[in-house]
């Protein structure tokens, strides 16, 4: 596993361009500013920015590297959204929808989106109320997975593929979630956290 510590470890490890490395600062630099007007995220975040955040949601594209649209669901502070946004900023046709239900994070998210221009769209509503297609849907630290395969299943009946950023405990979500959905499923190891996997989802049903 590549340990990723700060900007340059994030660089080395993701190839990311001086633009995206630029884009990914300014971001940094936003949510430490509201983040003390609103509390985005808890106080260890920023420190952990480069490898705890940022690199854990960049790793999804190499999962997907041809997926151009990508769904965040309950996109918080911007994990994986954001990061997904500025990495694909400069690929024709890319689009990120950032889904959200609190007003005040959506107002962060949209300041981000406005001040750097990324190829996003904030919507302020529930995930499950939303008919969006798109190639990819994510989600980081949302919902166990029975709910939120429940938020994510428009998507995916549209075509989308789930790609759910989960911690240690993914087994036992996955035994519950199995107990109200079938589905076909593939598990990949974190980059970011020996203990996190990945978990891409396709083919959901009912029971």
């Amino acid at each position: 596993m590549i340990i990723v510590s700060d900007a340059a470890s994030f660089q080395a490890a993701t190839a990311a361009n001086a633009q995206q490395m630029a884009d990914l600062e300014a971001f940094r630099a936003l949510l430490e500013d509201w983040n003390g007007k609103m509390n985005l995220v808890g106080p260890s975040a920023m420190a952990q920015f480069w490898g705890r955040h940022a690199y854990d949601s960049a790793q999804l594209l190499d999962l997907a590297p041809e997926a151009l649209t990508w769904a965040d669901l309950g996109a918080g502070a911007g994990f994986p959204g954001l990061v997904l946004a500025i990495l694909l900023k400069a690929r024709p046709g890319a689009k990120v929808h950032l889904v959200e239900t609190l007003a005040k994070r959506c107002r962060f998210l949209s300041c981000v989106v406005e001040t750097l221009g990324l190829p996003a769209e904030v919507h302020n509503g529930r995930a499950e109320a939303l008919s969006l297609k798109t190639d990819r849907v994510v989600a980081r630290a949302f919902a166990p997975l029975d709910r939120l395969l429940g938020f994510a299943q428009p998507y995916l009946k549209a075509g989308a593929i789930g790609l759910f950023l989960k911690g240690e405990g993914l087994d036992a979500e996955r035994a519950e979630a199995e107990k109200l959905w079938s589905f076909q499923y593939q598990t990949y190891p974190s980059r970011s956290d020996p203990r996190g996997r990945i978990i891409e989802i396709r083919g959901l049903k009912h029971g």
